[in-house]
């Protein structure tokens, strides 16, 4: 080891434990490899895919595992390396972390894809993740924090690169409204990216109230509860012609369908959600309108690096409005709150 701070031999962690169900247990803290640093958590975001990991329906999970890829910390301990800005790691520095590794070396790396390499890892997923005081992380995944973020905001990185990346995919040049499906993290983030560039109508449709009034206040056009009856009927009189382009934030069967029902003819859907594993398309509709359908799958280091800078600037903000704290210790009744939808806001944090 080049350096290290005294720190506990053991450590809580929130594991995965079989679908439906996770724990807190004391495990023994991990050691960095070569080119590795240890990292104390200091904010760990729930994703939406691992609320679907979490219910035994996300095929890149299993148990037991401990996961959480969003997260912001400080290095402790340095097995080697250079961070991913190339300068070198230093103890108690705060950071956040590309949870995607890959190889570096394939085609699909070199065309700058590396959110596509087929032998791609990920951090809470393939390897132990940052539900747990303490997580293990090649030195090059790691993007020092500006002061100007905060760890909370740190944690955010990660899901806004996501939104990011989305909307690029989107190609949205205001000729036409743009349609969010889902206003959980994702697609209110995509939401504040896509608000910046002010080229017309957004409108956002989700199944819960307090997240379409948050969606209002950061500058969507109109809001669409899709719990009612008439919500599809709804999107079509806002989108008599059809939205210029629609990005799927959920995942499921439905919003899937519902994209191609809304997008105009000639239009654009962009697939980010990863709620269900396959759903049926009416593909000969969708032949014979000619609609584009774009997957985005994470981020490249560019848009990784955009979403630091986007923070950084104040363009997004964590604020008690849409982000909860909670414990680690409260992570199950959190990922059975945030499914039950006794859980309202859009990201729950927990803090180790």
């Amino acid at each position: 080891m080049n350096s290290m701070t005294h720190m506990p031999a053991t450590m809580d962690a929130l594991v995965w434990t079989a679908p439906g169900h996770l724990e807190v247990q004391s495990q023994p803290a991990p050691c960095p490899g070569a080119d590795e640093v240890l990292l104390e958590v200091a904010a760990v975001g729930i994703c939406g895919s691992e609320l679907s990991g979490f219910l035994g329906a996300n095929s890149l999970r299993v148990p037991p595992l401990v996961m959480g890829h969003e997260f912001s910390a400080r290095i402790v301990e340095i097995g080697g390396g250079v961070l991913a800005n190339g300068a070198a790691p230093v103890i108690g520095q705060r950071v956040t972390v590309n949870p995607l590794i890959a190889c570096g070396v394939c085609t699909v790396c070199r065309a700058g894809l590396p959110n596509l390499c087929p032998h791609r890892r990920i951090i809470g997923a393939h390897r132990a993740g940052a539900f747990a005081r303490y997580v293990a992380a090649p030195t090059a995944q790691c993007w020092p924090l500006p002061a100007a973020v905060s760890d909370q905001a740190g944690a955010l990185v990660e899901p806004l690169a996501c939104a990011v990346r989305a909307v690029q995919h989107a190609q949205w040049q205001g000729d036409g409204p743009l349609l969010i499906l889902g206003a959980g993290t994702i697609g209110l983030l995509c939401l504040a990216v896509a608000q910046r560039e002010k080229r017309g109508a957004i409108v956002i449709s989700d199944r819960i109230d307090a997240r379409l009034h948050l969606a209002l206040a950061w500058g969507a056009t109109q809001a669409v509860n899709g719990r009612s009856a008439e919500a599809e009927a709804q999107l079509r009189s806002i989108l008599p012609d059809g939205a210029a382009c629609v990005i799927d934030a959920v995942g499921a069967d439905a919003t899937r369908a519902l994209a191609l029902r809304c997008v105009r003819p000639g239009g654009r859907i962009v697939y980010i959600g990863l709620h269900d594993e396959t759903s049926p398309l009416a593909a000969n509709y969708l032949v014979r309108q000619e609609i584009a359908i774009q997957g985005s799958f994470s981020y490249t280091p560019t848009d990784f690096a955009c979403a630091i800078d986007l923070l950084a600037e104040g363009s997004i903000s964590p604020s008690p409005t849409w982000i909860e704290e909670r414990p680690l210790t409260e992570g199950m009744a959190a990922f059975v709150g945030l499914l039950d939808g006794s859980l309202t806001l859009p990201k729950i944090m927990l803090r180790p």
